[in-house]
């Protein structure tokens, strides 16, 4: 078991590393919470000291493009209807109720993909709720530490978990400190001098994995055998995507910022004064704003000044930005896509290929961590109807879907049904030629019906069925059955 001095010194050391540094800095952005919020203006004075500028425009516009970005990686990877598959049927349906039309397990495994994103891991936690069921929650990866037989003094291998508890209207912290292993559950508490004791409100410490009772008046427990917590990693470094992109959008956040500061401090035109009556330019700036009016000496004159703004530059690194944060982000920019009556459906796909690229990668860990939770499901599956599945029985498989141009694909659909048409058609045409069976095959394949299963069903001679049939269209068309003119 870990000692208080380990704990305290693994949750140190973990609030301090650099990696959850980087995970915080991720969760920060996701939240739009950038860097611009810290930006602060400095000029030299007179005496050549540093000194902030309190009084010129600040604008701090922070523009959440990785917000966006990592909900269209997670929106598309779940945007199909079932992932976890099998060629069973009766286990596709227990499959069903346990993950793809469970939506207490797609919403959390969906927080868990954006937490991998954004922070670059995320933990997905295991119990039984009420019922005796297996069932998973997402856990947040900032108050998760792991730590192996190599690092903890007795050899065993454990899993710390931390979070912070406001009480007496959120005036005291308390943070509570869960530590894991393969069997129990220790609870502890911290105050802010930083003294860990075992928290005194648990009434059973430590405790089992599961607690249940049978009502008949007695408490029993069980365990994993293991500690129930997942691990989905975004990379092999385990790092955010924004790192990518971090540079560009804080570069983004400057430029608008500082177009608007501009805006601001140049709103106002400048007034170029000669021969006032008076002394007092308090009382000159009074009259300009409230009076329009002011007295000038013989020869007086005022000139309006007005500054043009250099904004195009600024537009244009702007522009050029934008283009490489989705570029880079490997994300959808939609800015290209807005005259969808005029965006064809290759155009459509070609604006997808880097986040349909993006996710692939993604999927393929995401079928790791999928493999690794389907193993209990599958042992309780076998145990509660006495069965004999393995996880070979189950495959995951993502399918996407994109928007597509409408117009479009009612003109290729129109296409299809016309070429159809022509097929059987040519078919009819045959039937003097062709034996009833060959026939009817080759109308089945093109109507894409089992031959097999509708063959017995035939009830009259093929050839004549179809001929009445072409009559019967002809007819409906006002034409007659050789087409050589109008009834």
């Amino acid at each position: 078991m870990l000692t208080n001095d380990e704990i305290k010194f693994f949750i140190s050391e973990d609030e301090f590393s650099e990696k959850k540094r980087l995970a915080k800095k991720g969760q920060n952005y996701y939240e739009g919470k950038h860097d611009i919020e810290n930006y602060r203006l400095f000029y030299f004075d007179g005496d050549g000291i540093l000194k902030e500028d309190k009084y010129r425009s600040n604008v701090k516009i922070p523009h959440p493009f990785f917000t966006e970005i990592v909900n269209q990686s997670v929106q598309y990877i779940f945007s199909g209807e079932r992932f976890v598959k099998s060629h069973d049927a009766q286990l596709q349906s227990l499959l069903d109720d346990y993950f793809n039309y469970n939506e207490h397990f797609t919403a959390n495994l969906s927080e868990v993909v954006t937490g991998c994103i954004v922070k670059g891991f995320e933990y997905m936690y295991m119990f039984r709720n009420r019922d005796g069921r297996l069932e998973f929650q997402a856990a947040n990866s900032l108050g998760i530490i792991e730590v192996s037989s190599k690092n903890s003094i007795d050899g065993g291998e454990y899993l710390i978990y931390y979070y912070i508890e406001k009480s007496n209207r959120g005036k005291k912290k308390i943070k509570r400190i869960q530590i894991w292993d393969k069997n129990q559950i220790w609870f502890y508490t911290q105050d802010s001098y930083g003294n860990i004791r075992l928290d005194d409100q648990e009434v059973i410490n430590p405790r089992p994995h599961i607690l249940y009772s049978n009502g008949d008046g007695k408490t029993y427990y069980d365990n994993f055998g293991m500690i129930p917590f997942f691990r989905l990693d975004n990379n092999l470094k385990q790092q955010s995507d924004l790192m990518v992109i971090k540079d560009l959008i804080d570069d983004y956040d400057l430029m608008a910022s500082s177009l608007s500061n501009n805006l601001i401090d140049f709103d106002m035109p400048l007034y170029a004064v000669t021969g006032f009556e008076g002394n007092d330019l308090d009382q000159l700036q009074t009259n300009l704003k409230s009076k329009k009016i002011i007295g000038l000496d013989e020869g007086g004159n005022v000139d309006i000044k007005t500054v043009d703004v250099p904004y195009q530059a600024r537009l244009t690194k702007l522009e050029l930005d934008e283009k490489n944060i989705y570029r880079f982000g490997m994300g959808l920019n939609t800015a290209g896509l807005r005259d969808t009556s005029a965006t064809t459906n290759i155009a459509i796909k070609a604006a997808y290929s880097l986040l349909d690229l993006k996710c692939a990668k993604l999927e393929t860990r995401i079928k790791q961590f999928l493999r690794r939770i389907i193993k209990p499901v599958i042992i309780e599956i076998n145990t509660e109807n006495n069965t004999s599945y393995g996880p070979s029985d189950v495959f995951f498989e993502f399918k996407h879907v994109i928007m597509s141009n409408a117009l479009e694909n009612a003109r290729i659909d129109q296409i299809n049904a016309s070429a159809q048409n022509t097929k059987i058609n040519t078919i009819i045409n045959l039937s003097d030629v062709l034996d009833d069976e060959t026939i009817f095959k080759i109308i089945c394949d093109n109507l894409d019906i089992d031959y097999m299963n509708v063959k017995d069903k035939l009830s009259k001679p093929i050839k004549k069925a179809m001929v009445n049939k072409s009559k019967d269209s002809d007819e409906e068309q006002g034409r007659l059955p050789d087409g050589s003119g109008s009834i």
